[in-house]
């Protein structure tokens, strides 16, 4: 939209299936996004504004909202889908509060897709062969691309806690500070679309794969997760002593007893199970820990107002705005019911079978069908319609042949 149509108020219109599109671009069947497939209205969040600072021409960017034709949010929105959930949280009194953990590599431009992704040549003439891994200097060669990185963070206002070099090669992962949930899945939306952008000038790939070299950790999407008081802004995960609150493990019953069904909008891809298949600290469990990574559900160690909950399973595929309704919706869920967790784990431990998650796509998709929770929590028309649109897309994976196929199997009897 012109500069000129955006400031006259202009409204922008947006059919509704655009929001079930695939990823490959294909749509599923016109029912699950109403038969005459109507318009919705593109609204755009004032505070979601912003100059592109990587662009040479004048550009901006707004996050909006989409919304029925009537002014009621679409129900197939995630973005509305998590202000639903926030609302239902002010309705007890409640604000939760989130931080998001992202990681991702930094490839050479990858013009095959036959062939595996490499890390660049850096400024010393060499790539990275998985030796800077929380090094200081581990991202020397790649030194121009964050100096802007950091500089277009500061223009776009995200303000980073911590940056580091992760255990892949050339992995890197980004800390978010904590805040409003609906405004870190805009950091973490904005922070993600910039890296590309800035890449490419740079003649760089940035990608946020689940999993995209074999034999080397995944990058995931952490989210932290608390709750505070509406009107005193204490955290009711903690009590005067310090101590743990029944709400703190009503909350982690609400995350076990939904992340087995919520698992497909945690990975969304069939690439996020190569992630959780080979768990490098990715685990593909609904245990809870105090500070075990080997936990899906995890504690961070901290002071008892710094209590929260660390949902491990997402990967940096998942759309932050679904991943952290769905964690923040089952956490409410728990709170709201009651439930009580399962014991803490601690060391290594064997995964009851009651606490294992679905480990491929397919069968992630089939628990998300038939969960009446996922249903009363996001609606039947979020849930069949995303349901159908990655049905396609699995679909469409398993329409082509792997080399590996063509390598191991072609010769078997």
């Amino acid at each position: 939209m012109t500069a000129e149509g955006f400031l006259e108020g202009r409204r922008l219109q947006l059919a509704r299936g655009v929001l079930l599109q695939c990823i490959m671009g294909g749509y599923p069947a016109a029912k699950f996004y109403g038969s005459d497939d109507g318009d919705l209205a593109l609204i755009a969040d004032p505070r979601q504004i912003h100059r592109l600072p990587w662009s040479d021409e004048p550009r901006a960017l707004a996050i909006c909202d989409a919304d029925e034709l009537d002014g009621e949010p679409s129900n197939l929105s995630t973005r509305g889908q998590l202000k639903s959930v926030i609302a239902r949280y002010a309705r007890h009194g409640w604000s939760p509060v989130v931080a998001t953990e992202l990681e991702f590599f930094v490839f050479a431009p990858n013009s095959d897709p036959n062939q595996p992704f490499k890390p660049p040549v850096g400024l010393d003439g060499r790539r990275e062969d998985g030796q800077s891994a929380f090094s200081v200097s581990s991202n020397n060669g790649l030194r121009p691309f964050f100096s802007e990185v950091y500089k277009c963070m500061a223009a776009l206002d995200l303000p980073r806690d911590t940056f580091m070099h992760e255990m892949g090669v050339s992995q890197f992962e980004i800390n978010l500070l904590h805040g409003d949930p609906l405004l870190l899945a805009d950091q973490t939306f904005l922070f993600k679309h910039m890296l590309k952008e800035v890449a490419l000038k740079h003649g760089l790939t940035v990608v946020c794969m689940a999993k995209p070299l074999a034999h080397t950790p995944g990058s995931s999407m952490h989210i932290h997760q608390s709750v505070v008081d509406s009107v005193t802004g204490q955290n009711i995960f903690s009590d005067a002593q310090g101590e743990p609150t029944s709400a703190f493990h009503h909350f982690i019953g609400g995350q076990q007893a939904a992340m087995a069904d919520f698992t497909a909008l945690f990975a969304p891809n069939v690439n996020s199970y190569q992630r959780l298949c080979h768990p490098f600290a990715s685990p593909n469990n609904a245990c809870w820990s105090h500070d075990n990574r080997a936990a899906g559900l995890r504690i961070p160690a901290s002071a008892p107002v710094a209590r929260r909950v660390e949902n491990r399973l997402p990967g940096a595929d998942a759309n932050p705005y679904l991943a952290i309704a769905a964690s923040l919706a089952a956490g409410l869920y728990g709170m709201e019911q009651r439930l009580e967790p399962s014991d803490a784990i601690q060391g290594e431990f064997v995964v009851p079978d009651n606490l294992s998650l679905p480990c491929t796509l397919h069968a992630a998709l089939e628990r998300l069908k038939r969960s009446p929770l996922a249903k009363e929590l996001f609606g039947a028309e979020f849930i069949e319609g995303y349901v159908a649109s990655k049905t396609l897309e699995l679909t469409s994976f398993f329409n082509e042949i792997s080399p590996w196929e063509r390598r191991v199997l072609a010769s078997q009897a």
